[in-house]
């Protein structure tokens, strides 16, 4: 539902933009736009009320408004895309336009009227039943969540409460128990996804303290905290506090003299001073569970006294900036860690068979490991789907086993058993801000499991209008935090980074099954998302926004159009998929690589603004010519598919602002993408081809919105090399020169004066095609002005020597370099002077010398990361001296079938992770590892070994 007030405020955005233009219908629309304003204010409003404070009258209400909102906005953009004259029309065309577009005008005007009668019926509706503003205001502070469910993996005499956590329990426990010399205060946060065990957890390291505090208390926030909350919050605090434990050495428990009745008459000043004067003088031991805001934590914190005895106080929250706030220093900071494999296993066969150390039997095998696969180490999930399954204990129930894991979804919106892992996410969800709302229900759009780029997400979600104009940040700024904080709130998970050679690190995310399925609930709810295939294959919708292809299953592959007469049911699920109506459709996805009968009807996509087609084998050429022709799109992505050719009309998608055409047949872009003023990403490379790369036409200078670009490289066109400084917003640039060796020197000179005027610039690699010439790259030594505000540079190419404005850039954070063929001391010795490195990625040919030393003076004050993969025999040693790379976490070191050794490694004291690579018959590897595994052992007595791993090629 919370789609629909964005919708509606867009829909008001763009009937301003037209107004004037639509003199004819005026009226109509300055009414239809202040209704839909009145209207997005209720609907806020409703988005911002506890789900379960809504009755279901305002829940169709709330539909019907949306539906309407989605309408209008078709509308609207159907005469753009239809009847509008363009600003660059000339008056012959103009005019010839205005009388072709007579009927395409008045239908409009039809529209229009309809479109305010409907929302005139919507709004006395809505005073006819008598809805009233506080059935939308009423909060989840009016209306609490059940908080029962935080307490299902605690039970009384439950011996299986701590699996999986009781090793967690310890390593904390020796944290907080240990005593600092100055004693002071410290604050321990345990911080994950609701349903991880984190109370739990928590609970577990205060019985097992017990003895180590005079005083202890466990006391939960609730969402809604704040001051009004805070009198009964200490009362709490306070009723256990008074409660002191007997002294074992004298035998004595003294009692204290405030009784339970004194304490509930005490004002807020009261239980203030109290509890200072019970603490101010004994080592305490507090529990806050459940803290969602860093006012509250103030607020909450500030009442408990900074004594010098070792205090201590554990919080638990599910967002992270929370946690930092209430422990700056990183080593108090747990990150609650899912269940392992074994520990998921043993849980889940303890409550579905009800006994310790229960077998599962073989039949029911297949079935278990699929559902712990979906549960993904997530305690609550595991023990309410197998507390559901408890009741089918016999091989015989497979069939029951299997129907439960494919409707897990459905099940947690109506059985009682999964009630509570459906709460924990809703809670989670009802607090995010309502513009992460919208785009946390996009999320739904990607299949279970789906390893999601972070470039792709965030470029999606601008595309759709998702992302409110922030003043001084761009869009993108904007959405990386919406992105950031996602994460944060641990409603996304990060998923490995994927590296390539030609960019790098590229961040990735994934979504926990059981979230997932809460959003796909909510997104089907609001019309948000139509999925089909897979387990979606029985359903059909009326009207169709957002259209996502998972795989269809077979028996559900007719996509044909739907007969004229059929009947329009909203939401409604058929039991065999009869065909769709595409012409409301303005987000397509698919992912299901066969897809050819629904890419055939590519020109009923009328109104599509995003379509995203990665990794689709059915797309053909001739594909292309339809999408050419969908005049409002935003986001195109090719990526990953057969296709050998772009038609010049691309030119005419004056919208776009996403082109992703990496890893297809394509060998050029059509000199016509230059028309394309508003793209600001174009990505292109060529399957099979690592040097892969398109020349530009002279005119990019054109494309002013462009922010990043890859794989260009200039061969004789001085032009292209002098628009590239033309470009003020480009952030982003993989560019190399080839030219022949009269005008080479020219396009050299030309390049390096446009990236000087690149100002923006965050993402550099600059190279020559020419990798193994000498010293291809010296023309970069002398740059007057380089881009300051580099985060990633990348050099192909050979180089004399680093130049010594690398060590200037103070926001580098990523370098790489391949046929650099450095020597001496290159390139630690200039490297070493960046003041924010943190990854070092050193590739294929970089260095000529022996001995790659990294010595004393190369002491980099923020390098975690170094990762060296060449296969060719230089460097054969890697030499680390004392204080040199003193704060580096993770080596790999790639030897191939080379002859390479290690020295040194032991003066690298932060290490935490080694990694060797190469043949496995390769002895210096094997030299390598038992130098590494010594070296870690020593460290074991003081609590500091590193993770030795080897990866063989096949």
């Amino acid at each position: 539902m919370e789609g629909a007030a964005q919708l509606v405020s867009m829909v008001g955005q763009l009937v301003g933009e037209e107004y004037r233009i639509l003199r004819s219908v005026g009226g109509q629309v300055a009414e239809l736009r202040d209704e839909l304003a009145t209207m997005n204010a209720v609907l806020r409003m409703q988005s911002d009320a506890d789900a379960g404070s809504v009755d279901h009258f305002v829940r169709e209400w709330t539909n019907q408004v949306r539906e309407l909102a989605y309408d209008a906005e078709d509308c609207v953009h159907l005469y753009i895309f239809r009847v509008r004259c363009r600003p660059n029309d000339r008056f012959f065309v103009w005019s010839r336009r205005l009388l072709t577009t007579l009927f395409s005008r008045r239908r409009l005007a039809d529209e229009l009227r309809d479109l305010r009668a409907r929302a005139v019926v919507i709004s006395e509706r809505h005073a006819r039943y008598g809805l009233s503003r506080e059935a939308l205001s009423r909060s989840s502070s009016l209306a609490p969540a059940p908080r029962a469910t935080k307490h299902a993996l605690r039970a009384a005499n439950d011996p299986n409460q701590f699996v999986g956590i009781s090793e967690q329990a310890k390593l904390l426990a020796a944290k907080v128990e240990k005593m600092d010399d100055n004693k002071e205060r410290n604050v321990f946060s345990v911080v994950g996804f609701g349903g991880l065990g984190k109370t739990t957890l928590a609970m577990e390291v205060c019985r097992q303290l017990e003895a180590m505090f005079d005083r202890q208390a466990q006391v939960s926030v609730s969402q809604t905290f704040g001051r009004k909350d805070l009198q009964g919050l200490l009362k709490r605090v306070l009723h256990q506090i008074v409660k002191v434990k007997p002294d074992k050495e004298k035998g004595i428990k003294e009692e204290d003299s405030l009784t339970p009745g004194d304490i509930d008459k005490m004002d807020l000043d009261g239980l203030t001073s109290t509890i200072e004067e019970k603490l101010m003088d004994k080592r305490y031991l507090i529990m806050i569970d459940d803290v969602w805001t860093i006012p509250a934590w103030e607020v909450i914190q500030s009442k408990f006294p900074r004594n010098n005895n070792g205090s201590r106080i554990i919080v638990t929250t599910q967002i992270e900036t929370v946690a930092k706030t209430c422990s700056p220093g990183s080593d108090c900071i747990h990150q609650i860690e899912p269940l392992d494999e074994k520990d998921s296993e043993k849980l889940f066969l303890s409550r579905a068979f009800g006994f310790k150390d229960a077998s599962c039997p073989k039949e029911l095998k297949a079935e278990m490991g699929k559902i712990l696969k979906k549960c993904a180490g997530l305690p609550m999930a595991i023990v309410s789907i197998a507390s559901l399954l408890a009741s089918y204990q016999s091989p015989d129930s497979k069939d029951i086993w299997e129907r439960i894991f494919r409707s897990i979804g459905s099940e947690m919106e109506n059985n009682p058993t999964l009630e509570g892992m459906r709460q924990i996410v809703t809670l989670s969800y009802n607090h995010l801000p309502h513009h992460l709302k919208l785009c946390m229900m996009y999320l739904s759009i990607f299949p279970e499991d789906y390893v999601v780029f972070k470039d792709r997400l965030l470029h999606r979600w601008i595309a759709e209008g998702l992302v409110e104009e922030k003043r001084g940040l761009t869009l993108l700024e904007v959405a990386e935090g919406y992105y950031k904080d996602l994460m944060s709130r641990n409603m996304i998970d990060p998923a490995p980074f994927v590296s390539n050679f030609r960019d790098g690190g590229v961040e990735t995310c994934r979504v926990h099954d059981m979230i997932l399925e809460v959003m796909v609930s909510k997104s089907l709810e609001a019309n948000f998302v139509s999925l089909v295939g897979g387990q979606y294959g029985g359903m059909s919708y009326d009207k169709i926004r957002r259209l996502s292809i998972h795989g269809v299953e077979q028996g559900a592959k007719d996509l044909s159009p739907p007969p004229k007469k059929m009947a329009a049911r909203r939401h409604g699920r058929r039991d065999v998929m009869e065909g769709m109506n595409l012409k409301h459709v303005r987000s397509f996805s698919m992912f299901e690589l066969e897809g050819h009968k629904l890419l055939d009807r590519l020109d009923e996509f009328t109104l599509l603004r995003v379509l995203d087609l990665e990794g689709c084998s059915g797309l053909r050429n001739k594909h292309l010519r339809d999408i050419c022709r969908m005049y409002l799109l935003k986001f195109l992505s090719i990526r990953g598919t057969d296709i050998r050719k772009i038609p010049p009309s691309v030119g005419d998608l004056e919208h776009l602002q996403m082109l992703d055409a990496r890893d297809t047949y394509l060998r050029y872009l059509p000199k016509t993408v230059t028309n394309l003023e508003k793209l600001e990403r174009l990505l292109f490379s060529t399957k099979d081809t690592w040097l892969s790369m398109w020349q530009p036409p002279s005119g990019i200078s054109r494309m002013k919105a462009l922010r990043e670009v890859n794989n260009i490289v200039i061969r004789d066109n001085i032009q292209v090399a002098k628009e590239i400084g033309d470009l003020e917003g480009l952030q982003g640039i993989v560019v190399h020169v080839n030219g022949d060796s009269e005008i080479r020197e020219k396009l050299r000179k030309h390049l390096a004066a446009s990236l000087c005027r690149t100002n923006a610039l965050r993402w550099l690699n600059v190279g020559d095609t020419r990798v193994y010439g000498d010293n291809n790259l010296d023309y970069l030594m002398d740059l007057r002005s380089p881009p300051q505000l580099l985060r990633y540079l990348r050099f192909d190419g050979g180089i004399s020597r680093l130049p010594d404005w690398v060590g200037s850039l103070s926001y580098l954070v990523e370098f790489c370099m391949s046929y650099g063929r450095l020597k001496g001391d290159q390139p630690f010795a200039v490297l070493c002077k960046a003041p924010n490195l943190r990854i070092i990625r050193l590739h294929e040919h970089f260095y000529s010398g022996d001995k790659l030393v990294a010595r004393t003076a190369h002491n980099f004050p923020a390098l975690k990361e170094m990762r060296v993969s060449c296969h060719n025999e230089f460097p054969s040693v890697f030499s680390f001296q004392e204080g040199s790379m003193t704060k580096l976490e993770t080596l790999e070191l790639n030897f191939y079938d080379n002859q390479k050794s290690i020295e040194g490694v032991e003066h690298l004291k932060k290490l935490k992770e080694v990694q060797l690579i190469g043949w496995k018959n390769n002895s210096a590897i094997n030299r390598a590892l038992e130098l590494l595994k010594e070296d870690s052992d020593r460290r074991s007595k003081d609590n500091n070994q590193y993770v030795v791993g080897v990866k063989y090629y096949d």
